[in-house]
């Protein structure tokens, strides 16, 4: 489900003239959520290329395979006055792509290739463009995608409150008894049924398997006493992402801290929630969760960054991390997801996805955020 034609129209323009004030001379991008960002198609990057060249000066081309051609009918691209340069094989695409551009003149030209393009790719237009330096096309483009306009946060709003549904009825499968496996396949049909488009990621760590914060599933059986991380989320039709996460316990846990550290880790993901405020620096937020956690003894037990920004890709830019100077700025959209991990005992998360408005961080998740308690 692509966004309307005149907000495709004018992010086109929009990515041109940031293309222009960056020094660049072209945005070349192969089959990719910037692409899909920019005009409404979806695809894989396969051997054959496609690649959109979104110039500094004059009109977008796109080329394309002639057997990918037809493909094209009846998406947005035929209205966006997009040239379209077809190729058969047996032919140079990347010299084809060198030709649609305008001349770049006298001097050294920098173009921008899309961050996640196939080395094939990259290469191949290295060689047919020996004179450009390559540079990531997330130079120009992060600025853009990461400042969500309101059609993306009702889109992620959406995504939201689908995946709170998922987690409203975790009872349902989470069972003493049941295998981490067994119960991800139930939670990834309802993720589908609650009107995403796929499953992207079910991670069940019950018991040890918690500490691993991107444990996927496995036959583990679910024990009394286990924390149970539940992570979960995927792409809705309009191509945004939900990503939620919360902790469960099978009836009383089996380890005495449990309680104490999970206070920390809650007061920490609202201390988080608290510190989004436009203005603010992204670095700032990771430091109001990791320091309530340093200071109660387990900062060396939180080991990946806040958060992470989302929309068409689950990870995108900005990111919630140590070190990001990055100033929060309205429409930014991420997750605060601090989590406390003890190897070989038990871990726990808590994850909601917030965005940055006018006064504040509004989350987009709103299931119950304590420890939640499951009969066994």
């Amino acid at each position: 489900m692509p966004a309307p034609l005149e907000t495709l129209a004018a992010r086109l323009t929009r990515a041109r003239d940031a293309t222009y004030a960056s020094g660049l001379k072209a945005l070349l991008l192969t089959p990719s959520p910037d692409l899909r960002y920019l005009l409404g198609i979806g695809g894989e990057s396969h051997e054959r290329l496609t690649c959109l060249v979104v110039p500094a000066e004059g009109d977008p081309a796109l080329v394309v395979p002639a057997l990918e051609r037809p493909g094209l009918d009846g998406t947005p691209v035929l209205r966006l006055g997009v040239e379209i340069a077809e190729w058969t094989d047996g032919d140079d695409p990347y010299s084809l792509v060198a030709r649609v551009l305008p001349k770049f003149g006298s001097g050294a030209a920098r173009v921008a290739v899309g961050d996640a393009m196939p080395a094939t790719h990259v290469l191949g237009l290295r060689a047919a463009l020996p004179d450009c330096t390559q540079v990531l096309a997330s130079t120009v483009l992060a600025q853009l995608r990461m400042r969500k306009d309101s059609a993306e946060i009702a889109a992620l709003d959406t995504a939201g409150r689908a995946i709170d549904r998922v987690h409203a009825r975790m009872g349902e499968w989470l069972r003493v008894g049941r295998a981490e496996a067994e119960v991800g396949a139930d939670v990834a049909a309802a993720i589908v049924a609650e009107g995403h488009t796929a499953a992207a990621f079910v991670i069940v760590g019950s018991g040890p398997h918690g500490a691993s914060p991107h444990h996927d599933v496995s036959d583990r059986v679910i024990q009394p006493g286990d924390l149970v991380v539940v992570d979960i989320g995927g792409p809705t039709p309009e191509g945004y992402f939900s990503d939620c996460t919360r902790t469960y316990t099978m009836g009383e846990p089996a380890y005495s801290e449990v309680a104490d550290c999970y206070a920390v880790l809650q007061a920490a993901q609202e201390a988080a929630v608290a510190a989004v405020a436009p203005g603010t620096t992204a670095q700032s937020v990771d430091d109001a969760a990791r320091s309530l956690i340093r200071d109660a003894g387990y900062g060396h037990r939180f080991i990946h960054r806040t958060g992470h920004g989302i929309g068409l890709e689950v990870h995108e830019q900005p990111y919630i991390v140590a070190g990001n100077d990055l100033v929060l700025d309205r429409g930014m959209a991420f997750s605060i997801e601090p989590g406390i991990y003890i190897p070989g005992r038990w871990g726990a998360r808590i994850e909601d996805i917030v965005v940055v408005e006018e006064h504040g961080g509004r989350r987009l998740n709103h299931r119950p955020r304590e420890l939640a308690v499951l009969p066994v």
